[in-house]
């Protein structure tokens, strides 16, 4: 019997020691760090609508890693399906990190190369809330990804060699590849004008 237990104790400590894909509720610390920073006041979604993603992912190091986002309620499910799938692809992601390690400043995280989600901004230039203010969007390896207007402005600036999206390189998302179909919401690299892709979003903008 104490074999038998101690079988089942193993057992059970070997398997929540493996990470995994997870989605719940945003911890007290977590909204503790987020409130004032990614997250304020007159934000078109409360707190209590978002949750905090955990998953797993593929560096560029090849190796695996463990990365956080926070979406909202609504699109927590499909985004982690997309995030399984990504790393059955061995897809590679420079880091994820919530964007408040980078103050909520979009140029910062970008220049980074992270992978974020929840950013309770405006969209560059204007005073519309942004898809990712609602938890409804999520920008995947920006300098890989970068945004191009087609004038020659690139952002962040480090991605302006993969404005061209002929070039092949681990991260890069391209048009009719698996990535696309694996995250499953609207890419920001089949918009007519300007290209965003890094930039995935339910609501297709």
């Amino acid at each position: 019997m104490a074999a038998l237990v101690a079988l089942a104790l193993g057992a059970t400590a070997s398997a929540s020691a493996r990470p995994g894909f997870q989605a719940g509720p945003i911890d007290a610390a977590t909204k503790q760090r987020m409130v004032g920073v990614s997250w304020h006041r007159g934000c078109p979604v409360g707190l209590n609508d978002l949750r905090l993603l955990k998953v797993r992912h593929w560096g560029f190091d090849g190796r695996v890693h463990r990365g956080r986002l926070v979406v909202h309620e609504d699109s927590a499910r499909g985004m982690l399906r997309g995030m399984r799938r990504l790393f059955r692809l061995h897809f590679k992601i420079r880091r994820m990190r919530l964007v408040d390690a980078y103050g909520a400043d979009d140029h910062h995280s970008m220049d980074a190369d992270n992978t974020s989600a929840f950013n309770c901004r405006f969209v560059s230039g204007t005073s519309e809330w942004s898809e990712h203010a609602y938890g409804h969007a999520i920008d995947v390896n920006p300098i890989e990804n970068p945004y191009a207007d087609g004038n020659g402005y690139v952002s962040p600036p480090a991605g302006a060699p993969y404005a061209d999206r002929s070039r092949r390189a681990p991260g890069l998302i391209h048009r009719g590849g698996p990535v696309v179909a694996a995250i499953g919401w609207a890419w920001g690299g089949n918009w007519s004008w300007p290209k965003d892709y890094q930039h995935f979003s339910a609501g297709g903008h």
